[in-house]
């Protein structure tokens, strides 16, 4: 096989493995009730993800999942949101779920 074509290959595989990744973290967004006030583009009851992803950079990782798993108020309007914690979600479902919101952008 030409080394060009290859390349092709392994890139084609790494976009396909990028889609699949994204689909896990919407999959589990979805299943542990995030989609019910988000959504990736518009404002529902919470902000966009989006929305929130130009807004916080890596560096807010732990500031967001603490957000994700104890809840608060304030930073996108006075609709509180509930600690996710009490409802199954997972340090490490947090961290993923956070990452995945930021690299959105």
């Amino acid at each position: 096989m030409k080394k060009t074509t290859l390349i092709s290959l392994f890139a084609v595989a790494g976009l396909f493995a990028g889609v699949a990744h994204a689909a896990d973290e919407t999959a589990l967004a979805t299943s542990k009730g995030c989609m019910a006030c988000h959504s990736v583009d518009k404002k529902v009851v919470g902000p966009a993800y989006k929305d929130v992803a130009k807004k916080y950079t890596a560096k807010d990782t732990d500031k967001l999942v603490k957000k994700v798993l104890e809840g608060g108020s304030g930073s996108w309007g006075q609709v509180p949101m509930p600690a996710n914690k009490t409802m199954g979600v997972t340090e490490a479902d947090a961290k993923k779920l956070v990452g995945w919101v930021l690299s959105l952008k």
